[in-house]
């Protein structure tokens, strides 16, 4: 609740979500369209699948995936951070600063993007025991990696060494579980269907097409919400653990939100 409330009061905040998923939808377009042209505009030959030139494409789609996420959310990260210290927080200020850090961003989202490639080839690779293994990567990679945004960001280290800190940063601060008080998964799904259902019924009223692109607008605007206020989140915990002020959030609650080991 502390994290809607900082984005409440910073409503400009809301352009980083938006643009890095419109960013996202366009790559996506733009490397559907590459590999339909690369087959002729005819879906069947696209070539099979587990080949070394798909998974080389799923590696390039990663890079520029991750690179357009990370650049984004720092951004936000940094303007959180002006918050926090009681400066104006501006969107022109937080894509400056993602300017600057340019190569960190890229190189973290290249070192995403190989962990990301790896995983998809075990899992369609070693069936049933590759999914577990993958979930499992999967969940340990998220938890120890829960800080490197802004580790990348004011720290000065490289990737692996980012993910070091951050790994750090969980086990000696809170011990190996996270044990956030609220789940932002539950809230989103809450959220999803208390916009997308009334947004489908009012636009159905009219055409069904319309219902199915008002609950897409409604989904498209809670995820984008939801997302900033994750990254408020992570930016208010990260600041709190390297002992700079959050009094614009919530100092104790910050102080007690996780378990300890």
């Amino acid at each position: 609740m502390n994290s809607f409330a900082v984005l409440r009061e910073n409503k400009q905040l809301i352009i980083f979500p938006i643009l890095s998923g419109v960013s996202m939808i366009l790559i996506m377009g733009s490397f559907i369209t590459a590999v339909l042209a690369s087959a002729g505009w005819d879906a069947d030959n696209i070539s099979e699948k587990n080949t070394a030139v798909n998974y080389i494409v799923l590696f390039l789609f990663y890079v520029v995936n991750y690179f357009v996420v990370v650049f984004f959310n720092m951004a936000l990260i940094h303007c959180t951070r002006l918050y926090f210290r009681g400066e104006e927080p501006t969107v022109s200020k937080g894509l400056q600063f993602s300017l600057s850090r340019i190569g960190a961003i890229f190189s973290w989202a290249v070192i995403t993007a190989i962990v990301g490639t790896v995983l998809k080839l075990i899992q369609e690779n070693v069936g049933s025991l590759g999914k577990i293994i993958t979930g499992f990567v999967g969940i340990v990679w998220n938890i120890a990696a829960f800080f490197v945004v802004p580790v990348i960001a004011y720290e000065d280290l490289g990737p692996i060494d980012a993910i070091r800190r951050s790994a750090q940063l969980m086990k000696e601060k809170w011990g190996e579980s996270l044990g956030a008080t609220f789940s932002f998964g539950l809230i989103q799904l809450g959220a999803v269907l208390g916009v997308s259902v009334p947004l489908f019924i009012i636009g159905s009223l009219i055409h069904p097409l319309f219902g199915i692109a008002f609950a897409l607008l409604g989904i498209l605007l809670v995820a984008a919400v939801m997302s900033a206020v994750h990254t408020i989140f992570v930016s208010a915990v990260y600041h709190n653990i390297n002992d700079e002020p959050v009094k614009h959030f919530n100092q104790g609650m910050a102080d007690n939100l996780f378990v300890s080991k």
